[in-house]
């Protein structure tokens, strides 16, 4: 926020001539032309920015929703955003996906959900180029190449990619190689370090590879078992030992998730929920027979469930590049066709069956995630909502859902400032904070100083006739209460609460102020409202220090630098504007000072004073 430093600051906001009932009487006469017909639509702001994109098979029906009838809050903010909107025809819904698609991914609006908010999962990949590489990657492209996987872990990668080098191995070596690399003389190299490897070995040590992830792992074991044999009949024990740990992992990890897979083949499941205006998606991705990777995604619904969902769906393949597996499983009001179109893979409703059972196991976690989202956002208003219930309670106010508090900060009342916070429902509205540089007292006057801040403060809202807070808290004691007391009342003639948040030796709030009475309530250590007061003690005690310093550090700008000749207030504000504190100006060479239009005999004289400086400071 842009805070101008000698007067309240007001958020720099573009702003729009336009009143609501203008725009809903042009949304409204541009809904009786919307056609019966599928395609996207574009919400946006006042500022013309696109704050939601939707498909729909029939765009009449659709966009008229969102403006007839009731709808939960979520929606109901949504649509009191809505400047105007536009529509996007299109020959198909498969067309109309795959345009929502990637308008979300261009526009990225507000109000549509962010997939990419977890770490991919590790595959293995066979590289496609001349002399192919088995390669761990976090990645999925199309560019060719074969992958495996995910990988639950990068261990598992790993192992499995150090076994297929031993059994098929392809490229390690550079391929600036001049002579046979250390792997290819340890047989986990093909060679071509050494000498030219024809496209058919490639292809054959390839296609053994696809086998092993295939679930042939016969061959493998049965090579490693004859290995094994050898090197134990020339003692060579560790080697053999090595051996029969390949086999090992094989038998544990390998056949495991084969004998798995014959009844859970590779294939992704989702699950929903929607309840109180939320939706709740999960997703479980079966690879090798398991459970690899459960991902979860809550965000507000402002469309037909059904369809946010499918849309869901076919963005998280497109965007988070996941591997395709062979089949996807959905709940059956989701719409199987088109994802079966877009996806090009089977998608279907299972209605028995282990994969019934997976299905639902899915759908009832996602129920599981969403019944905890809103545990703790019960919690959460239990903290904040109940901290300032108990606060009005204990100072007999109506309420205190709205508080702004302040705090002064000076050195020996040397650039003296004031900061102000604001919590609204208890949680901090940083928008609306303000700055005070303190202008009509001189030296430390804690009385004066709060009365000049709170007659401007005040004053201000009164003229344009702006809300009024339920509370002020003022960060100290009887002085600043009576000081506020004061402006309201005597110059004012308003009467706003006032409390002063009372601290203890460690500067710590420990008990509260009643404004009027100026009586002490004591407040209960283990309290939410305890907790709370201390909270926006801390907040409002931090935004008036940062204040104070970054008005001393320009300050102490200024003095130093008045006193060198040929630095005039232009050459100042150039200077303070692009080094920012006196440290950079110091180490900054003479090429810089040009470059930004200070003479080189101003740059040496500026670099010497400061230096100068920074010596008696230090005796």
């Amino acid at each position: 926020m842009h805070q101008d430093s000698t007067n309240e600051g007001t958020p720099n906001e573009k702003k729009t001539t336009k009143n609501r009932s203008e725009v809903l009487y042009n949304i409204e006469q541009k809904l009786k032309l919307l056609p019966d017909l599928p395609g996207c639509y574009l919400m946006r702001n006042a500022n013309d920015t696109i704050i939601y994109v939707g498909k729909a098979k029939n765009l009449r029906n659709r966009v008229r929703s969102y403006f007839r009838g009731a709808h939960d809050a979520k929606t109901t903010k949504l649509v009191s955003e809505i400047d105007h909107f536009e529509t996007i025809i299109t020959n198909s819904d498969k067309e109309a996906l795959i345009l929502e698609i990637n308008l979300i991914q261009e526009y990225k609006p507000i109000y549509n959900i962010r997939l990419k908010d977890s770490t991919m999962y590790p595959y293995l990949k066979i590289t496609k180029e001349e002399d192919p590489q088995l390669i761990i990657t976090n990645e999925v492209k199309k560019d060719g190449g074969t992958y495996f996987g995910p990988f639950p872990n990068v261990y598992a990668a790993t192992s499995t990619q150090q076994l297929l080098h031993r059994a098929y191995p392809l490229r390690r070596c550079a391929k600036n190689e001049k002579r046979a690399c250390f792997y290819y003389h340890l047989g986990q190299c093909i060679g071509p370090c050494d000498h030219k490897v024809e496209q058919a070995e490639y292809d054959a040590q390839i296609e053994n590879i696809k086998k092993f992830f295939a679930g042939n792992v016969d061959s493998i074991k049965n090579d490693l078992r004859s290995k094994m044999d050898t090197a134990a009949e020339k003692l060579d024990f560790e080697q053999a030992a090595d051996y029969r740990d390949q086999i090992s992992y094989i038998e544990k990890t390998i056949e495991r998730q084969v004998i798995m897979s014959q009844d859970y083949d590779n294939m992704d499941v989702f699950g929903y929920t929607l309840d109180r205006g939320w939706l709740s998606i999960q997703t479980f991705m079966l690879r090798q027979g398991s459970i690899l990777k459960r991902k979860a995604a809550i965000f507000p619904s402002y469309n037909n469930p059904e369809e946010e969902v499918t849309t869901y769906i076919a963005r998280f393949y497109k965007e988070e590049s996941q591997l395709m597996p062979k089949a996807v499983l959905v709940p059956s009001d989701v719409d199987n066709h088109l994802l079966n179109e877009y996806l090009e893979v089977p998608v279907s409703t299972p209605l028995r069956g282990k994969k019934r059972s997976l299905l639902e196991l899915c759908e009832k976690n996602s129920r599981i995630a969403l019944d905890e989202k809103f545990r703790l956002i019960e919690m959460s208003e239990r903290k904040t909502l109940g901290a300032i219930d108990e606060l009005s309670d204990a100072l007999n106010i109506p309420q205190a859902n709205y508080i702004e508090s302040f705090d002064h900060s000076n050195i020996q009342g040397s650039n003296a400032v004031s900061g102000m916070v604001v919590y609204r429902d208890g949680k901090p509205e940083k928008k609306n904070y303000r700055k005070f540089k303190i202008k009509t007292v001189e030296g430390a006057n804690e009385f004066a100083s709060t009365q000049e801040v709170i007659r401007r403060r005040y004053t201000r809202l009164l003229r344009e006739e702006k809300q009024l807070p339920d509370l002020i808290l003022m960060d100290g004691g009887k002085i600043q209460i009576r000081a506020a007391r004061d402006v309201l009342e005597n110059e004012l003639g308003i009467t706003i609460p006032v409390a002063g948040m009372v601290k203890d030796d460690k500067h710590k709030t420990a008990a509260l102020m009643d404004g009027y009475s100026e009586e002490i309530i004591p407040l209960e250590p283990t309290s939410q409202v305890f907790h709370f007061l201390q909270r926006v003690q801390d907040e409002v005690h931090r935004y008036a220090i940062s204040y104070h310093r970054n008005v001393r550090s320009k300050s102490q700008f200024g003095s130093i630098l008045d006193s060198i000749e040929g630095v005039g207030p232009k050459t100042r504000t150039k200077l303070l504007k692009h080094f920012k504190n006196l440290q950079r100006m110091k180490e900054a060479d003479i090429e810089e000072y040009r470059h930004i239009g200070v003479p080189q005999p101003t740059a040496e004289r500026i670099i010497e004073t400061l230096n100068d400086e920074e010596k008696l400071q230090s005796k």
